[in-house]
Formats: C-alpha cells, structure tokens, sequence
C-alpha cells in the first residue's frame, strides 16, 4: 500500500528537513533513491520507492545498498544537488506531490517527488519549470530533458467519482453530478514503539508489497527455482548422451566383427548376423545397404572415436552444470537469508538484467571478400579454438598437404556453393600461411568440416580428414595483396 497524503504529511512533519545538506545520494535500482542528509549534527537517509503499490518517501534506518554500476539518474544529482541545502520540503495540497526546494551557491533547483503508484516519478527542475532530469523518462508527459513541469493540481478521482450517476426517479434525464467530495484518509496504526518513520521502515520492509521481504522472496524462488529446474534437465540430457557415448566400446566391436567377415557381407546387405568373438554370442549387426562392407566397419571405427571424443567433452559440460548447481542453490540460500529488501530488491534487478551476450572475439584473421568470409587459424591453439567455438559442420577446410601450417575455413552461406575464386583465395591464404610458401605453389586438402575428425593422442587442434580433395595452388601475389585489404578485426 502506498502512502497516502495524510501519512506524508505526518512524515514531513516529523523529519523536518529545511535546512537539511544534502551530502551523498544513492540509486539502489532504477525505482529506489536514497538521500542522505545532515543536520544540526544528526545524520538522516531519505528513502524514496517508487514501486508500484508502495510507493512512499520516509526515513530509512537500514543500509542502502550501492548499484553493481551508477546509473543515470543519480549521476545527474550527484552533479548538482549533492551539497545543496534543502531550503523547503513540503506537500502539495492533498495530492502526494512533494516539492522540495534546493539551494545550492547561487542555483536554485526544485525537486518534485511524485508517489502515483500508476505515474510515480521524481522530476527536477529549475526555478521557473523547465525540466533538468527526470527519474522516469515520460515523452507522452513530456517529462523528458528539456521539457516543462507544472505540478498537477487534480487529484486523482476515487473509484465513488468514477462511478456513473444515479438516475432520478426512474427518468431518462440523468442528474448532475454532484460536487467532488472532499477525501478524508486515515493515518494508518502501525504496531511498535518508536516515531512514524521508524514504524513506517519495518512495516514496508515486511508488508511492503512489492518491494516487502515476503514478496521479494517470493520472486526469488521463483526465478532461481526456475533456473535450477532447466539446469536440472540439461544435465539429464547431458548424462542421456554421455550413457550413449559410453557405449562406445560396443561401436568398435561391431567394427572388428564386421572387419573379420568381410568374406561374408556382400554390398546390399542391411544386417549381419554372427558370433561375437569378443563374448562368444550370437550379434545382429545393421548394415548400410548403399556402403560396402568396408565402410560399414570403417563407418563403425568412426562413430567409435566420435563417442570418445564426445564422452570426454560432455563430462566437462556435466561438471560445469554440476558447479553451477550448487552455485545458484547456495545463492538461493544466501538470498532468502537476506533481512534487508533493499538489497534484496537490488539483487532482483541485477539477476534479472537482460545481459546482451558479447561476441567472444574470434582467434585467428579474418577476411571478408563479395560477402563470403574466410578465417584463418595461426596456430595449434587457434585451429582448435575456431573448431571448437566458431566453424560448423557445413563450413569448408583447407590445409597445405605435407606441410605444416594453418587451418582455413570458408563460412558456408545457407543456400550458396562456395565460388571457384573464394576458394582459390582460401587456397592462396592456406598456401601463403603455411611451411610450403616459399615453394610458390603447392597441393592442399580440403574438406566440409564434419568430414574432420580429431586425431588419437594428438597435439592440440590435430585432425584427420575424410572425403577430402585436391586442389593444386600457384601462390598468386595479386590476389594475396587484394585479400589484405578485405581483412578484419572481428
């Protein structure tokens, strides 16, 4: 519940804040400002919320926690209100707007305080009107830099004002609406000892609806037990694949058994049936019908090292998701434990920010030449960072056949077939960026990469292609010096 205008009176009142410095202000999150003022020696915190359903301005006397980053607004007061001195602090009428009136040197600014749960604002202007900044930028209310205040003098209408006008005995005429009555509200009784003020921080703190302990909990539960839930699910399916990839031993059994009858297999076949040598039982095999029996084996053997490839890097997913589990489960606690709404407040809004996901700067060089983008890996490293994190399985590898030197890869675009001239300039570029430069020319392999697969115990980034072809390359120097200045940063 918001405050209403005979509460905010009795808080005015009760402060006094003319002749209050302002000294530091704080802006917690992007609907909660904090004051701090000081006094004939006596240290006061100013708490302004403008939460929907709680909006109020009184005394706080619990710590007002900083924002991971300074946001807008407070960046604009703290350049010209921080050190003023509070002049005049009063209500306007019965209409929950409160001016304050700030001298600071030779300036003189006015700070309006709005508690509307529907249009709460705080807005801060000059002398004469003119808008400096506002909390909540409103173009529709011109309440934006450079616009122009005039505090409304209409109260908002009760829901008995909203209501129609009754009929008078029966007539089709309707009668006229009598006068707006005058609004009469009650200073609600607040249990506990102490002024208002402190009466008024502890009963927010636990009924203050949307910013009380009770509903940010809530809110906390919800978003962390939601989190926790789809981790939960990603793991299973994690654990799903890693129970398939660990069956791997069983791929390259098939393959031996199909290795040692080839004798026995004939082109066609879709099943082969016979003894497993390794158990000695009986073993019904599927059969590509369209390969030959060598390739089915060899299909097996590959599917085998995938599975080994696979099986470690999906235990290092699950130990990251397993970490992260018990991360956000002991966040979950240290939340709930929380005692102060303030805080809690602004680690809802920290944990809820849409964070813009940020590129990770890609390894290597980069070119882009008529929309088609090559990228070249220097080194061991980058080669497989680029296979790991940035190249998919349609994009096309090149590398220098029988010599050592980098990996290129053409990013395949949907619909498109890679241009004979963009692949003879990823030809020059892995040619150029390889041992065999100086030979002016020379053969590379080239290949989709999912034809790719890692090599048994190899060095880092080291694979073996398969349905890979020739293509012959004389370094063209032309083409090379064209290639440079198409090249990037990203």
């Amino acid at each position: 519940m918001s405050l209403n205008w005979k509460e905010i009176n009795l808080v005015l009142s009760e402060l006094n804040l003319a002749g209050s410095q302002i000294q530091r202000v704080i802006q917690s999150a992007y609907d909660v400002l904090a004051l701090q003022l000081y006094k004939e020696g006596k240290a006061t915190t100013l708490l302004v919320a403008l939460t929907s359903g709680a909006c109020r301005l009184h005394a706080t006397y619990r710590a007002v926690p900083k924002p991971e980053k300074p946001l807008r607004f407070v960046e604009f007061i703290k350049s010209r209100l921080v050190n003023g001195w509070i002049t005049e602090a009063v209500q306007l009428g019965e209409d929950r707007i409160v001016r304050f009136t700030i001298q600071r040197g030779e300036l003189q600014y006015r700070m309006y305080i709005r508690l509307w749960s529907n249009a709460a604002n705080v807005i801060v202007t000059e002398t004469e009107g003119t808008i400096l900044d506002v909390m909540r930028r409103s173009p529709r209310r011109g309440e934006i830099t450079g616009g122009r205040y005039t505090p409304e003098v209409v109260s908002e209408p009760t829901a008995s004002e909203k209501a129609v006008p009754e009929r008078t005995n029966g007539a089709d005429t309707i009668s006229e609406q009598p006068a707006r009555p005058q609004r009469t509200y009650e200073v609600r009784c607040l249990e506990g000892s102490g002024t208002f003020n402190e009466k008024l921080d502890a009963y927010y703190a636990e009924h203050g609806g949307a910013l009380s302990l009770e509903a940010l909990r809530d809110q906390v539960r919800k978003l962390y037990e939601g989190r926790l839930g789809r981790l939960a699910a990603s793991l299973e399916r994690l654990r799903e694949k890693q129970r398939t990839y660990e069956k791997g031993n069983t791929l390259k059994e098939y393959g031996d058994i199909l290795m040692a009858n080839l004798h026995q297999i004939k082109t066609g076949d879709p099943w082969f049936e016979g003894i497993n040598f390794y158990n000695d039982e009986q073993v019904r095999i599927k059969l590509d019908p369209l390969k030959s029996p060598q390739a089915n084996a060899e299909a097996y053997y590959e599917q085998y090292h995938k599975a080994k490839t696979g099986l470690s890097e999906v235990a290092e997913e699950i130990e990251r998701g397993e970490a992260e589990t018990k991360r956000l489960e002991a966040e979950l606690t240290r939340l709930l434990s929380e005692e102060n709404p303030l805080r809690l407040h602004r680690a809802l809004q920290k944990e809820r920010q849409v964070i813009k996901p940020v590129d990770k700067k890609r390894p290597g060089l980069t070119f882009l030449r008529h929309g088609w983008m090559l990228i070249v890996g220097r080194d061991g490293a980058e080669n497989d960072d680029l296979l790991r994190h940035h190249v998919k399985g349609s994009d096309l590898w090149l590398h220098a056949r029988d010599y050592p030197g980098s990996y290129v890869f053409i990013k395949a675009r949907p619909g498109k077939t890679v241009p004979l001239d963009i692949l003879l300039d990823a030809g020059n570029l892995a040619l150029f960026y390889s041992k065999g430069r100086n030979n002016g020319e020379g053969d590379l392999f080239y290949t989709p990469v999912k034809f790719l697969r890692r090599a048994k115990n190899g060095p880092k980034g080291l694979v073996i292609p398969t349905q890979e072809k020739n293509l012959h390359i004389k370094l063209d120097n032309r083409r090379l010096e064209e290639l440079e200045q198409c090249r990037t940063d990203s």
